[in-house]
């Protein structure tokens, strides 16, 4: 079984910043590969971006620039930095880890408003 556990969203205005961390436990073995995705209200989830097991990060052009994906392999935690902030960044962002198939954690909201 492996469990992720998603923290740091919340209410945000436009321009502002925040991180979300992801902390995976259970049965891991190993550095794995990582993802966050997120669905807004009345879309289809998307991929936002990923980090391999070496630490490279891939994003979706629709955030590249804004979004910083890092991960901390001492502590099998995974971040998502999100700088400027807009209204159309209001999802629900989920936590991806990759051992075959992958594995999700329950999603944090990140409501961006004034």
């Amino acid at each position: 079984q492996v469990q992720l556990v998603e923290s740091g969203g919340g209410l945000v205005q436009p321009g502002e910043s925040l991180r979300l961390s992801c902390a995976a436990s259970g049965s891991i073995n190993g550095i794995r590969p990582m993802a966050w995705h997120r669905q807004a209200p009345g879309k289809n989830r998307e991929y936002v971006a990923s980090i391999t097991s070496g630490g490279s990060p891939n994003y979706a052009d629709s955030v590249k620039g804004r979004f910083t994906i890092s991960r901390d392999n001492a502590k099998n935690t995974v971040y998502l930095r999100i700088n400027s902030l807009k209204p159309e960044d209001t999802a629900v962002y989920y936590c991806g880890l990759q051992i075959q198939t992958f594995y999700w954690g329950q999603g944090i909201q990140v409501t961006v408003s004034s």
